[in-house]
């Protein structure tokens, strides 16, 4: 068996849908004992009801994607023996997380103010929308909310057409994976000190801070990144999309090394010269010329037989739907997709965790059925039944 960087570990989590799954899920696929607290009441996770593919009673394909490796404890923390029981696993746990509204944590007793009486050493990790010491903690919110107020929007899509969202929640995926790191290294800080706390990512800041340099510039300068035709870098041409004969392609020439390398690929040197295109400057004032150039060479042949010229030359890729992006061969080398059993669907395929230890991928179980280790949890924590 593979030894796992976060094996000993114990978390317990209160989550549903997106983003405090995805981050636990990060934390199992480490080795962490993740034990996935629900209420047996509401048919736990919301995500298991969430359609449209379902794989038995309380259980989906959506959950199973933020699911894997965890185990699942029924639990009703509003009642006085969920409470007693939540208790004695914290006494035992490295971190407890959860997804709440803001206001939420502090009412329900699972921040560190409220727990660390029972256990000194426990990290608590804290996913909400905006955050629990402002005005609008008690506001839910979800990852789309935040790609439109934090300018997203504006960013994504063609100039003259309707703001754009991303079409994945990059927004829960990133925060999930901010507060993975954030309780890991809290965690490590905990076990020298003996002391936990509080570790907070709310899905606004997050999204602010992947405003990157976009919002340096913004704070420093003044300037206010809009849309750029063809999907384009804003300050580097050519770096878009350019049509071919029979779909798209996008190259990303980002430094002069690579402009120089597409003109001789291209056979056209007359390029190089063009006063409009002479330097990095030249071609982001003309870039709507130098696309209508870029179009016309391009639409000679096909996406495939360009991409094939020039791959491991200049940046290029092939402009793929879903079902392209996963039947491509190149996935099955990476082997980014494996096979789990699951009790409803044999051979469920999956996405592996994009990370390797040791060149190696780490191993992959089904999402649990809701209360599947609810016996075997109690008895070995010394609780009773339930």
């Amino acid at each position: 068996m593979m030894s796992l960087p976060l094996e000993g570990l114990r978390v317990l989590t209160l989550e549903q849908y997106g983003a405090g799954p995805y981050c636990s899920m990060f934390m199992a696929d480490m080795g962490a004992e993740v034990i996935k607290i629900e209420n047996p009441s509401t048919g736990g996770d919301f995500a298991r009801s969430t359609g449209p593919y379902f794989l038995g009673e309380n259980d989906s394909e959506y959950f199973q994607a933020f699911n894997l490796n965890k185990r699942s404890l029924t639990l009703d923390l509003k009642s006085e023996k969920g409470r007693e029981i939540f208790h004695k696993l914290v006494e035992t746990a490295d971190a407890v997380i959860n997804n709440m509204r803001g206001n939420q944590p502090a009412k329900l007793g699972v921040d560190y103010a409220a727990l660390k009486a029972i256990n000194p050493t426990v990290v608590c990790g804290h996913i909400s929308a905006y955050g629990r010491d402002n005005s609008r903690a008690s506001w839910p919110g979800y990852d789309y909310l935040m790609q439109a107020e934090a300018g997203f929007l504006s960013v994504t899509g063609e100039p003259d057409g309707p703001p754009a969202r991303f079409g994945l929640s990059l927004i829960d995926f990133m925060t999930g994976t901010m507060l993975a790191y954030g309780v890991t290294a809290a965690i490590m800080k905990a076990q020298k000190t003996g002391e936990g706390g509080d570790v907070d990512v709310s899905l606004m800041e997050a999204a602010l801070h992947q405003l990157t340099y976009p919002g340096v510039w913004y704070l420093n300068e003044g300037l206010v990144t809009g849309r750029a035709p063809r999907g384009a870098h804003p300050s580097v041409t050519p770096s878009q999309l350019v049509k071919s004969k029979d779909g798209w392609v996008f190259i990303m020439c980002q430094n002069p090394k690579f402009w120089d390398l597409l003109v001789e690929g291209l056979g056209r040197d007359d390029l190089r010269e063009d006063p409009r295109f002479v330097d990095l400057a030249a071609r982001l004032e003309n870039r709507a010329a130098l696309t209508e150039v870029l179009d016309e060479v391009f639409s000679e042949e096909s996406a495939e037989s360009w991409v094939d010229k020039f791959k491991g030359i200049i940046p290029i890729s092939p402009v793929y739907d879903m079902a392209q992006a996963l039947d491509n061969p190149f996935v099955e080398e990476l082997n980014m997709i494996t096979e789990v059993d699951h009790p409803d669907r044999p051979g469920m395929r999956v996405l592996n965790n994009p990370i390797r230890l040791n060149g190696e991928r780490v191993p992959i179980k089904s999402a649990p059925k809701l209360g599947a280790d609810t016996d075997e949890l109690l008895k070995s924590y010394w609780l009773c039944r339930v």
